[in-house]
């Protein structure tokens, strides 16, 4: 009984630090640099892009 109480804390406390990892790389590799941007990117218009894409190729 005691041994698995402290194998479940291990593993609590093992989860915890991998999560803080996780966050600490995310947040080193610029992960939450822009969290406005990409609601405004999934509005802009793509058909324009191709156009200009398409008339480069010619």
């Amino acid at each position: 009984m005691m041994w698995t109480m402290l194998l479940l804390i291990f593993l609590t406390l093992a989860v915890g630090f991998a999560g803080w990892l996780l966050f600490l790389w995310a947040v080193k590799s610029g992960q939450y640099d822009d969290i406005e941007g990409p609601k405004y990117r999934m509005l802009e218009d793509d058909e324009d892009k191709d156009e200009i894409k398409s008339d480069q190729k010619k």
